[in-house]
């Protein structure tokens, strides 16, 4: 009888909505490569969908963002509490009741919002979803280097047309978790070995960026930073105690994560994780540091969807957060993109820093209609997140001068208009470069990245008790540039002043101060006749390839300390 119930609730609001409509017509379907599919998921079976409510005054909160991220603001610094942009952003009363009605009159249980209101995960059968959500039909797929399990849609979902001022998209249907581009690289042959060091470990960073043994954090403040994994990958303390018994040993730091949110399994240490948290320990020493790390509790979540999630439901958060995600930008919705965005804009009215890993391929490089293009990365084209480059050492046996790692990802949205704050400075590059590609192959008026760089190439890495060489890729560089922007942050939060928060408008401002300029190297790209695998280059100033440059520490604590 309850059944019966629900399916006429949900009949009528369908019929009321005479039509449906598709709120991701332009998300890839095909299966990533990697992936196979195990069948049909059982009708009865339960699954954890995620509704992204319609949210409100999205032009008063990019004002917001302005404000407090430009050092001539009045109100720079003056960063909004969680509340304050729940009270924003929240969504409609009516949208808020429609959208509830909808999914009770659907059979949704146990469902829990997020402070900002404007996330919904609710929990239904299989059978319910595929009811709810019109077309889409629910399989599971093994995939990944750890075997991950996940249940997804292949085909396209619609809703009731009457839900279309409401509802962004819903996660859990399409999108697959992504995969490491990290590679270990082949030892380069050197001849004598004078002066050399043998790839890059703390010292070799602390050395090139110019860091003292005193350039640690004082312990005394509450200042804090975050990486987050989505692979299905786990940090092991017991690897980042042996990490900082080999490599740690000059500097004071911390021997363990202070906490870690969400689930950390149980299974074989991922080299990803392993990276990311010994290098954010170590380039932000004596800092604590806390671990996101998102699998996704249930195979139907979206594990880069939950890290968000959990960002708008936390009112005390680490400053600095450091992610080493990407993904094509064309394989991803509009709708998802444009939602996504929305969340890096609440995340830097908030004060958060947001450094996201630029990639490991380059211009990268895809088929459209026939002609060759260029292939930018989301979240890395983001105008409201810092995107970190790769560089490698000139010689790489000796702490010299950098060049362009050719991995190095770079380029020009798609989707994202070029930001003001960066007008002049790709401008200047699009004007002066001599080693422009062909016009059709970029977007020249989008949001260029990345923003700064640091050391991508031949890192040491503990993972699983073994030390591993050479390992490159801009997940090594992203928490680096983090650790060190955390540094900063405590200088900052001891006299008395907020955190750097959202960086990109005072970094532009102040035209690459306290950064290393890298001037030699290209990225790769398509390996055809008309651009031969070369993307971009770098150049004086600011570039799309490293950006502004590589950090000088005592420059960069001089330049971003005041105000």
């Amino acid at each position: 009888m309850e059944l019966r119930a629900s399916l006429l609730g949900l009949l009528a609001l369908i019929v009321a909505g005479k039509c449906s409509y598709s709120p991701e017509p332009d998300q890839q379907l095909t299966l990533p490569p990697g992936w196979l599919s195990l069948g049909r998921v059982d009708p009865e079976e339960e699954l954890s969908l995620t509704f992204a409510l319609r949210q409100q005054n999205l032009e008063k909160l990019s004002e917001l963002v302005q404000a407090v991220s430009d050092p001539s603001s009045p109100r720079y610094g003056k960063y909004l509490t969680l509340e304050d942009v729940a009270e924003l952003v929240q969504p409609s009363s009516l949208t808020l009741h429609t959208v509830q009605k909808w999914l009770l009159a659907a059979g949704a249980r146990n469902c829990h919002s997020v402070t900002t209101q404007d996330f919904l995960t609710c929990w239904m059968s299989v059978r319910q979803a595929e009811l709810l959500l019109s077309g889409a039909e629910f399989h599971r797929y093994v995939g990944g280097p750890a075997d991950t399990h996940v249940v997804r849609s292949p085909r396209p979902y619609q809703l009731p047309k009457a839900l279309a001022p409401h509802v962004d998209f819903v996660g859990g249907l399409h999108r697959f978790p992504p995969t490491s581009s990290l590679r270990q690289r082949p030892e380069p042959q050197v001849a004598g070995n004078v002066g050399l060091h043998l790839g890059v470990t703390p010292s070799v960073i602390r050395e090139r960026y110019n860091l003292t043994a005193q350039d640690v954090g004082s312990g005394t403040t509450n200042n804090s930073q975050a990486c987050a994994q989505f692979l299905e990958q786990y940090f092991h303390d017991s690897d980042l105690a042996e990490f900082m018994r080999l490599f740690g040993g000059n500097f004071a730091h911390q021997a363990s994560v202070a906490r870690v949110v969400g689930q950390q399994g149980r299974g074989r240490a991922g080299i990803e994780a392993s990276l990311d948290v010994e290098y954010l320990m170590s380039a932000g020493a004596n800092i604590s540091t806390w671990v996101y790390s998102s699998p996704g509790r249930h195979e139907s979540q979206e594990p880069f969807l939950q890290w968000l999630l959990l960002l708008s439901n936390e009112s005390a958060l680490p400053p600095v957060h450091t992610v080493s995600y990407g993904d094509d930008e064309d394989s991803l919705s509009s709708a998802y993109i444009q939602r996504v965005n929305t969340e890096f804009m609440k995340a830097a009215a908030r004060g958060l820093t947001l450094l996201f890993a630029s990639g490991d391929s380059g211009a990268g490089c895809w088929s459209v209609s026939g002609r060759h293009q260029f292939r930018p990365s989301f979240p890395a084209s983001s105008p409201y997140v810092t995107t970190v480059g790769g560089t490698s050492f000139q010689n790489p046996f000796r702490v010299t001068s950098e060049i362009v790692d050719y991995i190095s990802g770079g380029g020009f949205s798609n989707v994202f208009p070029r930001p003001s704050y960066q007008e002049e400075a790709v401008t200047q590059f699009l004007r002066s470069s001599p080693h422009m590609p062909p016009s059709s192959y970029f977007n020249a008026s989008g949001r260029a990245y990345p923003d700064v760089a640091a050391l991508s190439d031949g890192y040491w890495v503990v993972s699983n008790r073994v030390p591993i060489p050479w390992v490159s890729g801009t997940s090594a560089s992203t928490p680096v540039f983090g650790g060190l922007l955390s540094l900063i942050n405590e200088h900052r939060i001891l006299s008395g002043r907020p955190p750097l928060g959202f960086l990109n408008p005072r970094l532009y401002q102040q035209h690459g101060a306290g950064l290393f300029d890298v001037i030699r190297g290209c990225h790769e790209s398509c390996l055809n006749e008309e651009v031969q695998g070369q993307g971009f280059c770098s150049g004086p100033g600011w570039d799309p390839v490293t950006g502004w440059g590589t950090p000088n520490f005592p420059a960069l604590l001089k330049t971003l300390i005041n105000p």
